[in-house]
């Protein structure tokens, strides 16, 4: 059935229960987890501690910076793959790309059989304005997704 799995997270207590279920289905399946994260482009205008961060992304901080952010969600997401069984996994850091695009790119990269994602993560108010990054997902990804509510 399943051979490669991509598992999409953000971090938040909801993506924590599509992890879960995904790494579920992967024991169950003995499936290889692709584990990713997205850290989608700098915003211009966004604050750091020290008040404007205009040419924050190009400096040389940022891309340790996204990288130390993004290792703080995929390391807890690897140990509670090992902790569900699932030995055969693998880490993605997608760096300045849409969730969307990210997550797309990746599935295709790993050559994935299947997709799990939640219905939301960390957009808030953003994400009624611009639209579900997971419905741009099942819009335009060609791997069928299981989405987790």
């Amino acid at each position: 059935m399943y051979k490669r799995i991509l598992i999409a997270t953000d971090g938040s207590e909801l993506a924590g229960k599509g992890l879960a279920k995904g790494l579920e289905l992967a024991a169950q399946l003995g499936a290889h987890v692709d584990i990713v994260t997205v850290s989608e482009p700098w915003a211009v205008g966004m604050y750091d501690a020290m008040g404007w961060s205009a040419g924050y992304e190009t400096s040389p901080e940022y891309k340790k910076d996204r990288e130390e952010a993004a290792q703080k969600i995929l390391q807890p997401a690897l140990q509670a793959a090992h902790a569900a069984g699932v030995d055969d996994v693998t880490s993605y850091h997608v760096l300045d790309r849409y969730a969307a695009d990210g997550i797309i790119d990746t599935a295709v990269t790993c050559d994935s059989d299947l997709l799990v994602m939640t219905s939301h993560g960390h957009r808030g108010i953003s994400r009624v304005l611009l639209g579900s990054q997971t419905m741009e997902v099942l819009a335009r990804c060609k791997v069928p997704v299981l989405v987790v509510r």
